[in-house]
Formats: structure tokens, C-alpha cells, sequence
């Protein structure tokens, strides 16, 4: 496919322009930052002293602020529980003027809570709270009412699924958006987990990690391995009928898919703070470059460096726009 954006100058203005539907799990990244001294006498465990306390936007809208970051307009879609980690998300999404007229709060769900202890900028700790189990009937239909109008209404340039296994997304969900959206001609880009993962079928994009695709596809893949990796991207791409695979591969970069070429993008080396929320930003890059149909491999290039710049940095941060830019200048990407 042949790229549209020609330069940096193109290519920040177009992003500008474009309406992005974020279907997802959401949740509350919790952080408790502080210093260690000393080992606790009571097990051999460090203490940490808590210096502050922060919550920050995650999961799905972690997604949301990357593309807000991006200088797009995210439409973020999810379910969140009555509570009150779900009041305080939906004042931090409010804050951040964000339209949270797509979030649904469902009296008999709970809100999911990442806790994550940074001591001495290295996180110590993480304590999850959260459920599983699938959001119900009646906050599926309402939050597949409320995707179906923002795609019959023409408000949406792409869609991202970003599925981290705890229950909104639903099979069911999945059918219909996709449908939809293929009926429009929006392109689907997705960042799957395990479950949902062979549900996914005529879309534009899946960006699996390589962990995500073996459990998904239920085989075996040698990371260093490129025919191992080839093969299971071409299965996955003819049994789902997926137009693009992009697979993530931590240090060693982004191995794209499609009918033009079949390659490793390799990434940069950086120095790893925390590795926390670069898939979130790498699907962002992803869905954006796809929108305005930029070529395969400028945009994994575009990507890693994205993802790159974020893992530099302690937990889960969005990408810095001006940054990336400047980057990708210096790189020569377009």
C-alpha cells in the first residue's frame, strides 16, 4: 500500500485529524514511590518508604492518552465498576478532557487497580486487584450500542481493540464491531490476549507479542528463529484472514507481515527503566500510521521508537510527541 504521508511536517497533521475508537479493559495504575534503606527484620524483604502516592490512567486508557499524546482524538469505549476507583477514573479521563460519554459503570463490577511500589526507581512490588469474569449482558449491549452509533455516525477513523483478558471484550462485541467497521471500510487494529485472541478475524492489523502468540496460535516459536516467526504469522494472518501482523519482540524490534514484505524492523538499543505500557504505545503508532495508510515498515520504524522511548522511563507513561518527532527526524524515518 502506498504510503500518503511524506514528511514529519504531513505526518504531525495528519495524526491532528484523526478520531480514534479504543475499545478495552481499563483500569487505575496505582504507584507508591519511595526510597529503600534497609531490609525489613520481620522477612527478607526490602521497605520501602513511601515518599508519594500517585494514580495514573491504564490499561485500554493507557491507549487513550497515547493517542491523545499523538495529537489524535481518542474515543475511549469500556466498562468500569460503581466504585470508588471507577469515580476516580472517570475524574481523570474528565480531566484530561477526554469524552467519557462512551464509559459504562456497572453497580456489580469492580474496577481493576494496579498497585505497582517503586523503591529507588525500580519497581519492587506489584498487587492487582481486579475480576475476570465477563462484563454482562446488559453492559455489553449498552457498550455495543454506544460503538455502533460512533461507527454508523462516520466518527471514527480506526479502531483499536485493546483486549488485556478482563472481561469487556466479548466475543459477541467483537462480531459486531468488526462487521460494522468492515462495512464502513474503518480499519481494526488490535492488541490481543489469549482469550479472545482466534476471535479476531477480518481485521487490519494484529500486534501480538511473541508470548501472546504462541499461547494464542497454541504453538511452539523459537524467538531466534525468523523462519519459526514467518511461519506462524502467515497461519495466523490465513486462518483469521488478517491483513497485517506486526509482532512485537522486545529488544530485538517488530517483525511485520503482510503481502509486501516479510521482515524483522530491528529496534534501537535503550536503556531499560521499566517495560511497562510500551505494547499501549506501539498499538497507538500502529493504529494511527494504518489510518493514513503510511507503509508497513515506516511505521514499525515509527513504533519502535516509540516503545522505546517509553520503556526508558519508570511505569507506565504515554509517548512524548516533540520527542518522538525529533527522533524520527534524526533517524531519517520519512
Amino acid at each position: 500500500m502506498a504510503g500518503k504521508t511524506q514528511n514529519i511536517r504531513q505526518l504531525v497533521n495528519g495524526f491532528s485529524r484523526l478520531r480514534v475508537l479504543i475499545i478495552g479493559d481499563v483500569m487505575v495504575d496505582s504507584y507508591m514511590w519511595g526510597r529503600v534503606e534497609r531490609i525489613s527484620p520481620e522477612a527478607p524483604v526490602p521497605i520501602v518508604a513511601v515518599d508519594k502516592k500517585e494514580i495514573r490512567p491504564g490499561g485500554a486508557a493507557n491507549v487513550a492518552l497515547n493517542i491523545l499524546s499523538l495529537g489524535a482524538t481518542p474515543l475511549l469505549c469500556s466498562v468500569t465498576g460503581n466504585d470508588e476507583p471507577g469515580k476516580h477514573f472517570a475524574k481523570m479521563i474528565s480531566g484530561l478532557k477526554m469524552d467519557t460519554s462512551f464509559l459504562i459503570s456497572d453497580n456489580k463490577r469492580s474496577t481493576t487497580v494496579k498497585t505497582r511500589v517503586i523503591g529507588n526507581n525500580h519497581q519492587m512490588l506489584r498487587v492487582d486487584e481486579e475480576e475476570e469474569n465477563l462484563i454482562s449482558d446488559k453492559s455489553s449491549s449498552a457498550l455495543i450500542s454506544k460503538i455502533l452509533s460512533v461507527l454508523k455516525a462516520k466518527k471514527a477513523d480506526v479502531v483499536i481493540f485493546e483486549d488485556y483478558d478482563k472481561g469487556v471484550i466479548t466475543p459477541e462485541l467483537i462480531e459486531e464491531t468488526v462487521t460494522a467497521a468492515n462495512r464502513l471500510s474503518i480499519p481494526v487494529v488490535v492488541d490481543p490476549k489469549k482469550k479472545n485472541f482466534l476471535n479476531y478475524r477480518n481485521i487490519t492489523v494484529m500486534k501480538p507479542n511473541l508470548k501472546e502468540l504462541r499461547e494464542g496460535m497454541k504453538i511452539d516459536i523459537d524467538k531466534d528463529n525468523l523462519t519459526d516467526i514467518k511461519k506462524a504469522a502467515a497461519k495466523l494472518k490465513q486462518s483469521q484472514k488478517i491483513d497485517t501482523v506486526m509482532v512485537t519482540l522486545s529488544e530485538k524490534g517488530i517483525f511485520i507481515s503482510n503481502s509486501e514484505v516479510q521482515e524483522i524492523v530491528p529496534a534501537r538499543v535503550h536503556n531499560v527503566a521499566d517495560v511497562s505500557g510500551a505494547g499501549d504505545t506501539v498499538i497507538s503508532v500502529a493504529a494511527l500510521c494504518t489510518a493514513l495508510e503510511i507503509p508497513l515498515v515506516t511505521t514499525a520504524r515509527l513504533a519502535n521508537l516509540a516503545g522505546g522511548q517509553v520503556i526508558e522511563k519508570t511505569g507506565v507513561v504515554p509517548v512524548d510527541f516533540a520527542q518522538l518527532i525529533a527522533e524520527a527526524e534524526k533517524e531519517k524515518i520519512f
